[in-house]
């Protein structure tokens, strides 16, 4: 859908705020916490952004973008193109770190513009009077993102570990001193998610979630395989040193993409047959044993071929 660029707020260093308005007016499509949209920026350039306004808040959507000095293409564009007024395309929400909202109590940990997702399920969580805490870590005070609206909750502890006399988040005995019950959410660099998994892997099954807003994917790009796709008729090859999603848009074939790193599910295409070579971080461990899909943008073969129903 289309949507104007309402303001551009400067939030921290190196992130800005932008809120964006229905064109015709009106209201935006519901969407719960957790919930992102993809930003469709250039032909073959889409990204992801957690929404960060309260879901009861209908009239805007706000999205949150660090311009990284590794940004891949996504975020520096937004920093150096987008303008107030100008008309942008994005998605509908999407929602792949949806919150249990009966939880008996809910841990919330954040590293850097991992914060995003968070603030919404704060405003949902105190909206159902529901026991809650949030963990928040960013390198210094000027580049902690919203922190002017955590002010007010007690629950809510902000640190900082590139300072001196700072405080490193103590990962670990956070997520030991949670509840057995409790649902813990995690969303922030690689490294931390990796550990926040491996510190909880003895809770029950669906009480650990994480989101990655950026992942050390290592794609697949052996190549040596080839693609059969049942409902265009196309046998595609794809060669060394490319993806399958290079091989197949290089035919032609239309398919949907935004982070090119296996993390926003954009790109799930069903398998019929063949076995994936899995890099994604979207796929649960079960999803990936069942071979049932794949995805594109980063993943290859273990097999000769792979079907796929595109």
């Amino acid at each position: 859908m289309r949507a104007r660029i309402k303001a551009i707020r400067w939030e921290a260093e190196g992130i800005n705020a932008y809120i964006l308005q229905p064109v015709d007016g009106g209201a935006m499509p519901a969407f719960a916490p957790g919930a992102h949209v993809d930003v469709h920026l250039q032909p073959g350039l889409s990204r992801s952004y957690s929404l960060v306004n309260d879901p009861t808040i209908r009239d805007h959507y706000e999205i949150a973008v660090h311009n990284s000095p590794s940004s891949r293409g996504g975020s520096r564009f937004i920093h150096e193109s987008w303008r107030v007024g100008q008309i942008v395309e994005i998605s509908d929400p999407k929602n792949n770190f949806p919150m249990v909202e009966d939880a008996s109590h809910t841990v919330l940990v954040a590293g850097g513009i991992g914060i995003t997702p968070m603030i919404p399920m704060i405003a949902r969580l105190e909206a159902m009077g529901r026991s809650w805490e949030l963990h928040y870590v960013a390198a210094t005070p000027d580049r902690a993102a919203y922190v002017d609206r955590l002010q007010d909750h007690a629950q809510a502890m902000v640190r900082f570990d590139g300072i001196a006399g700072g405080q490193p988040l103590d990962l670990a005995g956070i997520c030991r001193a949670a509840p057995p019950d409790a649902h813990l959410y995690c969303c922030g660099p690689t490294g931390m998610l990796d550990a926040f998994v491996a510190i909880n892997a003895d809770r029950p099954k669906g009480h650990a979630h994480i989101e990655y807003f950026t992942a050390e994917t290592e794609l697949a790009t052996d190549g040596g395989y080839t693609l059969e796709l049942v409902r265009s008729g196309k046998t595609i090859s794809v060669g060394e040193g490319e993806t399958m999603l290079d091989a197949l848009l290089s035919a032609g074939v239309d398919i949907g993409f935004a982070c090119s790193e296996g993390i926003c599910g954009t790109c799930e295409v069903k398998v019929l047959d063949g076995i994936p070579d899995h890099r994604d971080h979207f796929l649960s461990d079960e999803d990936k044993a069942a071979n049932r899909s794949v995805m594109v943008c980063c993943s290859g073969a273990r097999s000769a071929s792979l079907v796929l129903d595109i």
